[in-house]
């Protein structure tokens, strides 16, 4: 199973709360690098919100602004 990126966040707690809307839409997502931008380096390197390649367009659309 291949992941995208789909959407960047400069700390952790936001990140999970975009997870969580994912996953309670059924779409497995992971954050890859949220250790390091829960200590406050998230300018340097974000919380990064990855998905199924399957999933991306569901979950883009999910996380907008006008869902």
């Amino acid at each position: 199973m291949a992941l995208v990126e789909i959407e960047t966040f400069p700390n952790a707690m936001i990140a999970e709360i975009a997870r969580a809307r994912l996953m309670a839409e059924g779409i497995e997502a992971v954050l890859f690098d949220g250790g390091v931008a829960s200590i406050g380096l998230g300018g340097l390197m974000p919380a990064r919100l990855m998905v199924p390649e399957a999933d991306e367009a569901l979950a883009l659309r999910l996380l907008s602004p006008e869902a």
